[in-house]
Formats: structure tokens, sequence, C-alpha cells
């Protein structure tokens, strides 16, 4: 079942995107949450097991928001990622999962060796084993992909 949003708004100050859907449900998703599950390539992968972990995206912003026709929306974050485009039922899921998503998100930072939220801090990056899973992502060539 697809859903409407009613309401969609950018609040750069607390970094959280309100949504509100035509069912009543409303949600304020952090714009770090909405970047390190974005529906990209870059970070999905091509298939199953292809996830690339998201590091550093704490203090992520979103510089704009594009509709996309009407059935989404393309942000623009401040670290220049802008490939994710976001469906509503997406960002219904993202809404109404992100509890279990953010404990999953965490689970996986510490699965690579960052301790308490160390991983979301600005400027990290992986290193040792887990680097060569990170890769560069979609179109770097390091995924496979042609660019």
């Amino acid at each position: 079942m697809t859903r409407n949003p009613t309401e969609l708004t950018v609040h750069n100050l607390s970094k959280v995107l309100d949504i509100a859907f035509d069912d009543g449900a409303k949600f304020s998703i952090p714009f770090e949450l909405l970047r390190v599950y974005s529906p990209s390539a870059e970070v999905m992968g091509h298939g199953p097991g292809q996830e690339v972990l998201q590091t550093g995206k704490r203090d992520v912003g979103i510089a704009g928001v594009e509709p996309v026709g009407n059935y989404a929306v393309q942000p623009t974050f401040s670290d220049g990622h802008n490939t994710g485009i976001f469906t509503w039922d997406y960002l219904y899921k993202l809404g109404n999962e992100q509890d279990a998503l953010w404990a999953t998100y965490m689970d996986r930072l510490h699965a690579s060796g960052f301790d308490g939220n160390s991983g979301r801090d600005s400027g990290i990056s992986l290193t040792g084993p887990s680097a060569a899973k990170q890769g560069g992502g979609c179109g770097s060539g390091s995924c496979g992909c042609k660019s």
C-alpha cells in the first residue's frame, strides 16, 4: 500500500526530516539515518551482502531536496551524496522502523571495530580487514560496475 505524505519539513538546525502521511503516521527521521540508509547503489550495493557501511555521518546535513515525480524525493546531503531516491514507502519504512535500523547500524559499526559512537564522528574511516568491504561505492569501480 502506497502512503502519501501530507507534510515534509527539513529542519537543518535539529538535523531531522519531519514527515506526515495520509494514514496519520508522523515521523522525525534524523539526517544521519537517512544518509546511512540511502537507497542508492553507492550505499546499498547492487544486491544483498554488498551494502557499504557509512561512517562519519553524525553531523551530515541536507543542502536541498528535489521532488522526483509524485512518488519520491532526492536529497542532496552536505557530504555531496545525492544519488538516493527516497520513495514515500521507503521514508515510511525508515520512520516506522528507525529504532531497529539504528540498532543495526550501531551493531555494524561495532562489528567493524568502532567503540561506542566513534564510527559516527566525521573524519574517520574504516581501517584493517573491514576496510576492504567498505570500498569506494558505486561509480568508483570498486563494486565492479562501469561508471
